[in-house]
């Protein structure tokens, strides 16, 4: 699938079939992730993966009760570096460009995953303490979103978007 095609299917899918996926699919995942750009090249991320059923289901409760984070094959919890992101750029690093460098991570997660027939979630709402604690990140290590990944048991449509000239400003606003 191209991109624009890609970009254009992805959806959130909050339920998956029960079907485990490739250790090969997930590597390209994984190699996506690491491709995506990131503030001077830091890297600041960390991805770990979840496949264990009750370890899914402890995040699931943690993400509020998300039940796409039990259900989904794999989970990928997307951690950002903080203390790598401040070695190089300070506060800023550690408090922006991380979270930028694990988004951009996450969007080329999501892209990718759609382009090979898996669904995803962009999961951003949890108790990030219940989170750290369940994956035992260490204290430099900031969950910032979750992704189910599995086979989609779902194809919703798509949601409406703002039109260009709601948002799209020429030289000042």
């Amino acid at each position: 699938m191209e991109l624009a095609s890609a970009i254009k299917a992805r959806r959130s899918i909050r339920t998956f079939k029960k079907q485990d996926i490739p250790q090969e699919t997930i590597n390209e995942l994984i190699e996506a992730a690491l491709l995506a750009p990131s503030a001077g090249n830091v890297q600041s991320w960390a991805f770990v993966l979840v496949k264990e059923p009750d370890t899914k289901q402890a995040l699931s409760k943690a993400a509020l009760g998300q039940s796409p984070v039990a259900e989904a094959s794999v989970v990928f919890v997307v951690c950002a570096d903080e203390k790598r992101a401040q070695q190089s750029y300070g506060e800023r690093g550690r408090t922006l460009y991380c979270i930028q460098d694990t988004a951009a991570a996450t969007q080329n997660i999501l892209l990718t995953a759609c382009s090979l027939g898996l669904g995803t979630c962009w999961v951003g709402a949890f108790k990030e303490a219940e989170v750290r604690k369940i994956i035992k990140a260490p204290e430099e290590m900031r969950p910032v979103t979750m992704i189910p990944v599995g086979y989609p048991n779902e194809f919703p449509p798509a949601r409406s978007r703002r039109p260009a000239t709601e948002v799209v400003y020429h030289e000042n606003f």
